[in-house]
């Protein structure tokens, strides 16, 4: 099977990205058309300031057609990944294929363009579409659980993504371990603190100190997004506080990342 089942998942949505760049070449987009309505509408009561909403579009730092392209760029790189990784597995292909159409999917490819319009940063807004597909092709469409994850990847800094990936191999494994003792499978009930410290241990000494507060504020903004949590151990030094990483980090991690290599 060849890679052109996914494509025609983008007829629609490149025939309106057509139509909104020949539109924009009018100096007109179909947002600007609707709230240029919604102006006309309120300059007939004598209300001033109408019109302003289809003006910040019209003169947006990034249009919105330059990120819809930029986050399709991301996904569709994504798509074609997965495809070739499917291939020889029809079943899971055409699975994947209803995946991308379904009305769960057009909602999260509804967000993402909502989240990637609060970003001119392009490599971002390709994250962010990569990681779409990733939640899609997983089933995790729920908006919470999705608009988190966006959220996340909008926010954090390819630094902080870099220190969540130093995290993740030496937590994962206690996260699994943790998730087996929980379901009741034979698994060895850890001693929490006890092998954090450990962990901690020797990854506090791969940590550059003249890098102290770099980390520190990677720290911090992980920890806002729920994706690790602070542990307070009696004998921790200040500053040197060890962080344990939580489903929620490792998932997010993971969604970021290519499904042929995860799989």
């Amino acid at each position: 099977m060849t890679i052109d089942g996914p494509t025609n998942m983008f007829d629609g949505e490149l025939a309106a990205l057509q139509r909104s760049r020949e539109m924009e070449s009018l100096n007109i987009s179909p947002v600007s058309c609707a709230l240029s309505n919604i102006a006309d509408v309120i300059s007939q009561f004598g209300v001033p300031g109408a019109g302003l909403f289809a003006k910040a579009l019209k003169s947006g730092q990034t249009p919105i057609a330059k990120v819809v392209e930029q986050v399709e760029s991301g996904a569709y790189s994504e798509i074609t990944r997965i495809w070739r990784h499917l291939e020889g597995h029809d079943v899971r292909q055409n699975e994947f294929e209803a995946q991308l159409k379904s009305h769960e999917a057009q909602n999260a490819y509804f967000s993402a363009v909502l989240h990637g319009i609060r970003t001119s940063d392009p490599k971002k807004q390709s994250r962010l579409g990569a990681l779409t597909i990733n939640c899609i092709y997983n089933n995790e469409t729920k908006p919470e659980s999705l608009d988190g994850m966006m959220r996340a990847a909008i926010e954090l800094k390819d630094v902080d993504i870099s220190m969540l990936g130093r995290l993740y191999p030496l937590g994962k494994p206690l996260l699994d371990r943790m998730e087996r003792a929980k379901q009741g499978l034979p698994a060895s009930v850890p001693n929490l603190h006890g092998e954090i410290q450990n962990i901690w241990h020797k990854f506090g000494r791969s940590l550059n100190p003249a890098e102290q507060l770099v980390y520190r504020g990677s720290f911090a903004r992980l920890q806002s997004h729920g994706m690790i949590q602070q542990v307070t151990i009696s004998n921790s030094e200040v500053g040197r506080e060890p962080y344990l990483l939580l489903e929620d980090g490792a998932k997010f991690y993971e969604r970021l990342q290519e499904i042929a290599v995860q799989q």
